[in-house]
């Protein structure tokens, strides 16, 4: 986990229940210090995201840690989420990560041309959705190097 004694923020944008709910137990389950926000659809999660912007005005820290993005979305897809988010230079440094089912080559290709962190394709079998999740928060929240906030 982190250093520092605050929660690690994760937002989770995945439409799915079922999904959304096996991400959240084997993410609290790894991190005992975890702050889980999700969004069930794109329009909502840009909405929330862009308000999390305005408030880092005055404190960087309410910004998520990582996000991870589902590409299947109602209302606004996720490629579409991912491309509002690249182009907002305060959102722009946060970490997305794709996790999808979908394991295409043009999903994979059109997720990096709008600057993903990572494309992750998900499992389908509980406990290597655990590994998996275990491992992705150990990189992107231990060992990669982020920005400090001035």
């Amino acid at each position: 986990m982190t250093s520092d004694a605050r929660k690690t923020r994760i937002f989770l944008i995945e439409d799915n229940d079922d999904h959304a709910e096996l991400v959240a137990r084997s993410l609290e389950t790894a991190w005992q210090r975890l702050e889980l926000e999700r969004a069930p659809d794109g329009e909502s999660a840009l909405k929330r995201l862009f308000e999390l912007r305005d408030l880092a005005a005055a404190d960087p820290g309410v910004l998520p840690d990582l996000v991870l993005l589902d590409l299947r979305l109602p209302k606004v897809d996720g490629l579409e989420v991912l491309r509002r988010l690249k182009e907002d230079e305060l959102l722009r440094p946060v970490p997305v990560v794709v996790l999808s089912s979908s394991d295409e080559d043009g999903d994979v290709a059109r997720a990096y041309e709008r600057f993903a962190n990572s494309y992750v394709v998900k499992p389908l079998d509980f406990s290597r959705l655990g590994e998996l999740l275990d491992e992705l928060g150990a990189y992107w929240l231990d060992v990669n190097r982020k920005p400090r906030h001035a």
